[in-house]
């Protein structure tokens, strides 16, 4: 077997020609590191670098096994890998005097790296997120259907799409982002870049609202989905839903993908009926010794 050797660059460009291909491989399991990198690539044309501390990607004969991704915020992504696999990125980082703040990724990478790390470095880590990953399979409408129809969230909506982000931010528990929004950094915020619809009932309340990424390698992501509690129960976050998951295969999406909460067996219930399939488990650790990042990103 030919040896793998981890390659590490902060130059953007030459990441995605490496790992472009491997990356939309999978869109749905890989459906955070697409968009995050899509973010940090339009970050740098839009402040002339590159928005991260590094990529890298593991390598083995001219194929591209996994990657890896450094945030200037400390959040380090990654995709799938083996316990001997994080060890080795473990002691690369550590090599080039990268602690990352944060580990992301599916539940037993997350977990290894976290192991690894404390190995390597002696930093313990502790769990701050969890996560089902869902796939569309049939899209199926909600039966009854609530009154209503969707429409794109525009200008005049901006400040109920604020707060409500910010309401769905305190519910689960999403200081980063509460901090950014309460500082006027909504375009920093990982809301800045969706597209929200609203679900309007027919006397023209707004009563739901769902986001989504942009295409990206042919993978859209339901990111976030929020009902206020006094209209919730009347199946507007399953129609807003649908509404938008409709609207991505419309626009070439392959695979409409979205994260929920394994603690809250509503939601859960609600995406499946609608077609949405349980793919995978995600995580987050936080270290406890990140001398060089301050700020930590609660979820992708």
């Amino acid at each position: 077997m030919l040896p793998e050797d981890w390659h590490i660059t902060r130059d953007i460009d030459e990441f995605l020609s490496r790992t472009g291909e491997f990356l939309c491989s999978r869109p749905a399991v890989h459906n955070t590191a697409l968009t995050d990198i899509e973010k940090l690539r339009a970050d740098r044309r839009a402040e002339g670098e590159s928005g991260a501390d590094l990529f890298g990607w593991l390598g083995s004969g001219g194929e591209v096994r996994a990657i890896c991704y450094l945030t200037l915020r400390g959040r380090l992504g990654l995709t799938a890998l083996a316990a001997e696999q994080t060890d080795t990125l473990a002691a690369r980082l550590a090599d080039i005097g990268r602690s990352p703040a944060t580990v992301i990724a599916n539940r037993d990478t997350a977990g290894a790296l976290a192991e690894s790390w404390q190995r390597v470095t002696g930093a313990a880590s502790e769990p701050f997120w969890r996560t089902h990953l869902y796939r569309l399979g049939t899209l199926t409408p909600p039966d009854p259907r609530p009154a209503g129809q969707g429409r794109v969230a525009g200008g005049g909506d901006h400040e109920q799409v604020v707060r409500w982000c910010r309401e769905f931010c305190v519910e689960v528990g999403e200081q980063s982002s509460i901090d950014l929004i309460d500082a006027g950094s909504w375009g920093d915020s990982r809301f800045g870049d969706r597209r929200f619809t609203l679900w309007q009932t027919p006397e023209g309340t707004s009563a739901s609202m769902a986001a989504t990424t942009a295409v990206i390698g042919g993978m859209v992501r339901v990111d976030p989905v929020y009902t206020p509690a006094p209209l919730r129960g009347h199946g507007y976050a399953a129609a807003v839903t649908a509404h938008v998951s409709r609207a991505a295969l419309a626009a070439g999406a392959t695979a409409v993908v979205l994260f929920t909460d394994p603690d809250n067996p509503t939601s859960n219930a609600l995406y499946q009926r609608i077609g949405f399939v349980h793919v995978a488990d995600f995580a987050g650790h936080r270290f406890s010794y990140a001398p060089q990042h301050t700020s930590v990103e609660r979820t992708p």
